[in-house]
């Protein structure tokens, strides 16, 4: 699946990062119903990521378009994420510890709504 993204600033921390990435994204959207959003770390850089769906039109979308690379992932699920953000650092971190990781892959975030989230690491 492609999706379209807005990257953060690399130099700042991924935490100062990632709300402002949201931010620029979804402000240009019509509409978030029905739409499945990623957070994409990649080279110290956050991508705030959306799928692009049937009625979207690829040559007006405002922001840069890719698709974001399939595998096998670890996952952790953490539950009223909006209230527990001070959690997902902390869960990367032991996914990574616990894991044969593959660094050639991001790590990704699945907002799978907005009570539960998806913390996913790429592994070899």
């Amino acid at each position: 699946m492609e999706y379209t993204y807005v990257a953060g600033e690399r130099g700042r921390p991924i935490p100062e990062q990632a709300p402002e990435a949201f931010r620029r994204l979804e402000s240009k959207l019509p509409s978030l119903k029905g739409r499945r959003f990623y957070g994409v770390e990649l080279d110290d850089e956050y991508r705030g990521c959306v799928g692009i769906i049937e009625n979207d039109d690829l040559s007006s979308l405002p922001h840069p378009t890719w698709v974001i690379p399939g595998g096998k992932y670890v996952r952790r699920k953490i539950k009223n994420w909006e209230e527990n953000t001070d959690l997902i650092g902390p869960a990367f971190e032991e996914l990574h510890r616990e894991n044969d990781t593959d660094p050639s892959r991001p790590y990704i975030e699945y907002y799978r709504s907005q009570r539960e989230l998806f913390l996913m690491i790429p592994v070899r």
